[in-house]
Parts: C-alpha cells; sequence; structure tokens
C-alpha cells in the first residue's frame, strides 16, 4: 500500500470555533440544507458524533459519487481539530483503500481563521493517483469551504 500526502491551509474571515462547529458538530444539521445540490444527507450511523463515531455523506443525485462513510478518528472541541477517515464509498474507487484527513482551524489575527488540511490518500498495492483527480476534489473542497465562509458571514449569529 502506498501513502500520498498533502498539506493545504486556508484562510477564512470566520472565527475558528464557527467553522468548526459547521464542519464537524453540525454538519449532519447544516450542510444537506446549505447546499442540497451537492450534499442530500449526513447520518450519524454509530455512535454520539465524537471518536469512534461512524458518518456517512449520502451525495446528491447526479453527482460522480453516492456516498461516503467515515469514521472519526479524533474529535478535540478545544483545540477545533478533526481528524477522520474515509472508509467505504464509491469516491475510493478501485485505488484507495482509505482517506485519512486531519483538520484543524486555528485564529488568525484578524478575528478569522486558518483552516490546515493534512490529507493522506492510503492506495491499494502499488495503485498511483491521477493528479487531475486529486486537483477536482481540492477544488470542490475549496468551494465547499467558500460556501460556508460566506453564508457564516452573511448570518453572524450562527454558530456563535
Amino acid at each position: 500500500m502506498g501513502v500520498m500526502r498533502f498539506e493545504k491551509e486556508v484562510s477564512a474571515a470566520v472565527a475558528p470555533s464557527r467553522m468548526f462547529k459547521a464542519f464537524f458538530l453540525e454538519a449532519h444539521n447544516f450542510l444537506p440544507k446549505l447546499v442540497p445540490q451537492a450534499i442530500k444527507s449526513v447520518e450519524i450511523l454509530q455512535g454520539d458524533g465524537g471518536a469512534g463515531s461512524i458518518k456517512i455523506t449520502n451525495f446528491a443525485d447526479g453527482g460522480n459519487f453516492k456516498y461516503a462513510k467515515h469514521r472519526i478518528d479524533e474529535l478535540d472541541k478545544d483545540n477545533f481539530r478533526c481528524k477522520y477517515t474515509v472508509i467505504e464509498g464509491d469516491m475510493l474507487g478501485t485505488i484507495l483503500e482509505s482517506i485519512v484527513y486531519d483538520v484543524k482551524f486555528e485564529a488568525s489575527g484578524n478575528g478569522g481563521s486558518i483552516c490546515n488540511v493534512a490529507s493522506e490518500f492510503h492506495t491499494k498495492g502499488d495503485q498511483e493517483i491521477k493528479e487531475e483527480a486529486l486537483k477536482e476534489a481540492e477544488e470542490k473542497a475549496m468551494g465547499l469551504h467558500k460556501i460556508v465562509e460566506a453564508h457564516l458571514l452573511a448570518n453572524p449569529d450562527l454558530y456563535a
């Protein structure tokens, strides 16, 4: 099994606590309402949403993928950090065994936040991931980040 690791840093004009709540603590309620064209539902299948829990994200009809099941490996509400692993779903395809994400929101000097994301793509055998696929996934993630940021800026009391 091979591992490809990538790191990305993204800034937002929203406090880290609010971004963390939107993406991790309230995602099952928030994201399907905010982006129903992309996410049909997020459900907690096992656990209470904390470490050890299993969640499933069901994507909207007509998209590239149907679902992704992931396990919450670590959830640190005080430090706005979540580490989770995609363990099942058509997004893994025939190439990937799993994807591990380690996401941390930190305060920036302007009242906003910096999101640090480390992604590890664990491939099956000696398979290699096409760079175009990685760029497309990154663009979608950055698009979602900007949509969430804009919504939280427009609704300053949400998750305050």
